[in-house]
């Protein structure tokens, strides 16, 4: 039987919790491995409105990864981090980086879905890079805001030089000329400099992290030297960022293409068949945690559980009072919490017959366990969606 078809055979009985099984798989990776499994995960082909931004890598990322990471098992010194995601923000990615191996001796990242973009980048910083032949990462380059839509800047400037080129040739077209006309030197400047932030990321990382280890030439044993190490970065940087060669940003790179341009790779379908189970599972709990409830992003490790769930703008901005529901990752207990954002006594009663309690003034809520459980990430998003502080009292 495929793992999908066991795992929705599994979640048709009512005991069953995907929580529960994702964070028993954490431990058994955990236990397996010897290493600390850090799970970062973005529902990337999930809908979700007016959240879709926040799908992406950005700044709050880096907060919930710190906050998950306070009370983290001490007796690991190096951890795995498994990543799904369409990219994002290079100057949050770059916090990330910091945190994670500030925190820890050796990260590796383990890919069995997208980490495109962004998430590329992030991975390239890893000691190694374990991959599923299901796992892909993607040309690197920076994204940025244009009109509508986000864009690559690498396709950007490339249009440009070559309106240029037809500029010169007196073939420019009058609509391209009325683009061009309102682009400013200070647009281009910003993505030139968005663009080289990426690949100046991605060289110094493999230099200072995927290379750390690499002493001599696999073929003929000669001592690797640190100008080798940043040669190999260089082109590395520069076949990724290469939209010429691989046609499109969203084109998903395998393990045969990293290889192809200089990267070892770990095959965990090759070269560790237990390791490869334990993460395709987790991969398949994800998705099925991710199709069948509200949340879009993941942040989970075997000892703490953050998570960022799809909430409508217009029911926030029309309701006074919230009410969400929350488990504690030690004893599994439910707790009731309801947040006011405009104080409606009627309401709150309501909540409170209904066994609600109110949001803590702390961010903090105590089990009866003796585990406290922090709302600082809920809290967040309740208050970007209504835009809105929740009223504390």
């Amino acid at each position: 039987m495929g793992l999908l078809k066991e795992y929705l055979e599994k979640v048709k009985n009512p005991g069953f919790d995907l929580v529960s099984e994702l964070t028993s798989l954490i431990k058994n990776y955990n236990e397996y491995r010897g290493r600390y499994l850090i799970i970062y995960n973005a529902a990337m082909h999930k809908g979700i409105a007016s959240n879709q931004a926040d799908i992406g890598i950005n700044q709050t990322d880096y907060y919930y990864l710190k906050d998950i990471l306070r009370d983290y098992d001490a007796k690991y010194e190096n951890a795995d981090v498994y990543i799904e995601t369409p990219g994002g923000s290079g100057t949050a990615t770059e916090e990330i980086v910091k945190l994670l191996h500030n925190r820890f001796k050796n990260v590796a990242f383990v890919v069995s879905g997208e980490a495109k973009s962004a998430g590329t980048i992030m991975v390239l910083s890893g000691n190694d890079i374990i991959m599923t032949e299901t796992g892909s990462l993607g040309p690197i380059d920076a994204q940025i805001p244009c009109g509508r839509s986000v864009v690559s800047a690498y396709d950007y400037l490339e249009w440009l030089d070559q309106k240029y080129i037809d500029a010169k040739a007196n073939k420019l077209n009058k609509l391209d000329a009325i683009i061009i006309a309102q682009i400013t030197p200070g647009e281009i400047g910003g993505m030139n400099n968005s663009m080289n932030f990426a690949i100046d990321l991605v060289k110094r990382w493999l230099v200072e992290y995927k290379f750390s280890n690499w002493d001599v030439t696999e073929t003929r044993h000669r001592p690797v030297t640190l100008r080798m190490k940043k040669m190999r970065a260089k082109k590395i940087a520069k076949d990724l960022v290469n939209h010429s060669k691989w046609r499109t940003h969203g084109r998903s790179l395998k393990i045969e293409d990293i290889k192809e341009i200089g990267l070892k790779i770990i095959n965990a379908d090759d070269e560790d068949e237990k390791l490869a189970d334990l993460i395709y599972r987790i991969q398949i709990v994800c998705r099925i945690l991710f199709d069948r409830t509200s949340i879009y992003k993941l942040y989970i490790t075997a000892d703490n559980l953050l998570t960022k769930t799809v909430v409508s703008s217009t029911r926030i901005n029309s309701t006074p009072i919230i009410g969400f529901e929350i488990s504690c990752q030690n004893c599994g207990q439910k707790h009731k919490i309801y947040a006011i954002f405009n104080d409606d006594p009627v309401i709150k009663k309501k909540y409170e017959d209904d066994g609600f309690k109110p949001y803590p003034r702390t961010n903090k809520l105590s089990c009866d366990c003796g585990a406290i459980i922090d709302l600082t990430g809920i809290r967040q998003d309740l208050e970007q969606n209504a835009k809105k502080k929740v009223l504390l009292k």
